[in-house]
């Protein structure tokens, strides 16, 4: 019996353990590759607000050691600078996709999170009090939970029966790292079929290719002799590629999940979402799904919270993901030298050189925009916490560094002891804390100081105050569960 189980071992699947482990909630990842290691080296980074996420949890630096800070928000191929945003990361992080799982790895093993390699789900059944999880070797687990982090072809999405509506795919590329004997051309290219490049990767012998196929390749998985015939209709030659390390075929075609949640079952990251990967939202958006989940998902389970605060983390992801496939999908479009499309791309370009534009889509792309609707309220309400240097009673620290143990956080910025967490005092951190600087929200630009704050262990805040407790008590319980003696 565990409290939750975890189909797959990916960026979304581990960041959901490490939350849930740091609840206190017994987490299982079931893993279907027999190793760790991920062949080839994938995705290429993530965005600023995944960053603060991380950061938020104390383990940014471990990403920031091994990547590359970069200015590398692209609408089309229109760069997006992103770093006069109001957050100590205003950049993009460019670090394989291989090294940001070996790093999480890492850090579940710290927290005792079991892994299950080799194995996938199979199927399961669910009841009102559990779900049993058969794996592929045959064996049956309990758990209160399951949650598939298992990819685009999710089987615990489909096992589950939750649609999954969208646009077919219109293009296709491969993706490979294989060796040549012949010069290649460094750099991208763009041209009427779509966008190209080759680059000599770290060894100095594995070059890593990104070549889009003139005609929609099959739902198959792709060759060599693919991958050679895709180079030489667009170069010319194939380079004598030879001896690849892994090739990949990816699509634009986007879908999302009709819903994230089935009774006991619920989706996350590529299984209730897939879309081009213009823009580089892949590894974010996941994360960001995992650390919405994962407290109030602990909660349930611990019996603080009432099973319909679940139903939260669809109505907060389902909307930010259907913004971040929709820009996907225009990024694609924009990703071709058609005269046409060049057109389109020359029009939004200049529409890009208007600041507040830049601001605009730079927020989305960097995950730095995301608002959930709580109501109206202040500006604050629904957004991100801003990482603060406050002073409190024990000196001087970043506000992310409260946040480091999944916890909430009540930060009062009045007369000491002026609010406080009451009967919530064992789920929420009240901190008396003072701060003379300026507020400042990514897109929005300045906005008052509130006198209190009350923050999600996801970073988001929940209620502001005003100089008087109106409304804590409600959101501590709407988030929180009801008051305990």
């Amino acid at each position: 019996m565990a409290d939750v189980i975890i189909a797959g071992g990916g960026p979304t699947g581990m960041m959901l353990a490490g939350e849930l482990a740091l609840a206190g909630v017994e987490a299982v990842i079931v893993e279907r590759r027999a190793t760790p290691e991920l062949v080839g080296s994938r995705a290429g980074g993530f965005h600023s607000r995944t960053i603060e996420i991380l950061d938020q949890r104390g383990i940014a630096e471990r990403f920031l050691a091994e990547g590359t800070p970069v200015q590398a928000a692209f609408f089309g191929t229109t760069r997006l600078d992103v770093s006069d945003f109001p957050t100590r990361h205003p950049f993009t992080l460019g670090l394989w996709q291989n090294h940001i799982e070996r790093i999480l790895a890492g850090w579940v093993a710290e927290l005792g999170v079991p892994v299950r390699r080799g194995r996938a789900v199979a199927g399961f059944t669910q009841d009102d009090a559990g779900v049993d999880v058969q794996l592929s070797d045959g064996e049956s687990i309990r758990a209160l939970f399951l949650v598939g982090a298992d990819g685009g072809r999710s089987a615990v999405r489909k096992a589950a029966g939750i649609g999954f509506p969208g646009w077919d795919a219109t293009r296709s590329s491969l993706i490979a790292e294989v060796e040549v004997t012949d010069e290649a051309p460094a750099g991208m290219r763009i041209d009427e079929v779509g966008v190209h490049g080759l680059h000599l990767m770290e060894d100095g012998r594995t070059t890593r290719v990104v070549v889009t196929e003139k005609h929609l390749g099959p739902a198959a998985e792709p060759t060599l002799a693919d991958l050679s015939k895709a180079l030489t209709d667009i170069y010319g030659t194939d380079f004598g590629a030879h001896s690849p390390t892994w090739i990949s075929r990816f699509t634009d075609a986007t879908r999302q999940a009709a819903a994230y949640r089935n009774g006991r079952v619920l989706l996350a990251g590529d299984a209730a979402h897939i879309h081009s990967p213009s823009g580089g939202q892949g590894i974010g958006l996941g994360i960001q799904d995992a650390v919405n989940l994962g407290w109030k998902l602990a909660q349930v389970v611990q019996g603080t919270a009432p099973a319909g605060l679940l139903d939260t983390y669809h109505a907060e992801r389902h909307p930010a993901g259907a913004r971040a496939l929709k820009h996907t999908m225009a990024q694609a479009v924009m990703q071709r030298a058609d005269p046409r499309v060049g057109a389109l791309a020359d029009t939004v370009a200049g529409l890009l050189d208007i600041d507040a534009a830049r601001k605009r889509i730079a927020g989305l792309i960097s995950g730095l925009d995301v608002r959930y609707d709580f109501g109206e309220g202040h500006p604050l309400l629904g957004r991100r916490m801003p990482d603060l240097d406050v002073v409190t009673s024990n000196g001087p620290l970043r506000v992310f560094s409260l946040l480091h143990g999944a916890r909430a956080a009540l930060l009062n910025f009045g007369e000491p002891g002026a609010v406080d967490a009451g009967p919530w005092a064992a789920r929420v951190l009240a901190v008396d804390a003072a701060y003379d600087g300026g507020w400042e929200l990514p897109v929005i630009g300045p906005v008052s100081a509130p006198a209190a704050v009350l923050i999600r262990p996801d970073g988001y805040v929940a209620w502001t105050g005003d100089g008087t407790a109106a409304g804590l008590e409600d959101a501590l319980a709407r988030w929180f569960g009801p008051a305990q003696p």
